[in-house]
């Protein structure tokens, strides 16, 4: 099975610093967003999440119906998902009662799933293979399990494991940087460790946006969600206009397991 390389249009954007600063920021008003509708406006958990699948649905129904890669489509998407990976971990963590960890550990299990049923189908989970529906809507099921994990791994972090915002930063910086050092000295498979880095930079976000907000009692700086989210939509779009973003390279499908040389 492969893909004809002279009109197959990749729908994400090119793996560069720029875009895991936007995903950073965008996970990170992910949560601040999210707590804001929530929390700030009492929807309460149910309803804000409610509230963010229908959007987020309208955004990835746009992005995947887009004829060509679109960096603005592409994030709006991204802050979607993420908005309603913050109300849904909430959700499961605190109104259902499972908890930080039995939240993590279940959507642990549903993104392992999710990214097991995408190479069986397809195989390779390789983000240049995203130029086709099918593709599309596995890689954005993926990224919806991967946000939602990053909210309660976050606040499992923070919270459960008692090292604060500040050392929850510290943690999944030092983690992305490991993964860094892997892409950079090692053969590790460039797949494997961007599913890695993006899954990391979810859980780093949360504890960012939740050190931004919340109050100083709980270690945070107690700002304005809604202030927070409205600076940090302005940086995203700022990095989107003045860096430019090309879709990926298209690559073939194949059925062997993703090499070193995947991005």
């Amino acid at each position: 099975m492969a893909i004809n390389l002279d009109t197959a249009t990749v729908k994400v954007p090119e793996i560069t610093l720029v875009f895991w600063l936007i995903k950073i920021a965008a996970t990170t008003l992910g949560e601040t967003a999210g707590d804001a509708v929530s929390m700030s406006m009492n929807l309460g958990y149910l309803a804000a999440t409610g509230v963010f699948a229908a959007v987020m649905v309208v955004a990835v129904g746009a992005q995947v119906r887009a004829p060509r890669f679109s960096p603005l489509l592409y994030w709006a998407a991204i802050i979607a998902t993420t908005t309603l990976g913050t109300t849904l971990a909430d959700f499961a963590d605190r109104s259902l009662g499972i908890g930080y960890l039995g939240g993590s550990l279940l959507l642990l299990s549903m993104l392992v799933s999710s990214l097991a049923l995408w190479h069986r189908v397809l195989g390779t989970v390789s983000v240049a293979s995203v130029s086709s529906p099918k593709a599309e809507v596995f890689y954005w099921v993926t990224i919806m399990f991967s946000q939602t994990l990053g909210t309660a791994l976050g606040d499992w972090t923070a919270d459960s494991a008692g090292l604060g915002y500040v050392g929850g930063m510290v943690i999944f910086t030092a983690l992305i940087a490991l993964v860094a050092a892997a892409y950079r000295w090692t053969d590790i498979s460039r797949t494997a460790l961007f599913w890695a880095a993006f899954v990391l930079t979810r859980p780093l976000g949360a504890v960012v946006g939740d050190f931004l907000d919340k109050p100083l009692a709980a270690g945070g700086l107690d700002l304005s969600r809604f202030g927070a989210s409205a600076v940090l939509i302005a940086l995203i779009i700022g990095c989107v206009i003045l860096f430019p973003q090309r879709a990926a390279a298209a690559s073939p499908l194949t059925n062997a397991v993703p090499n070193a040389n995947d991005h």
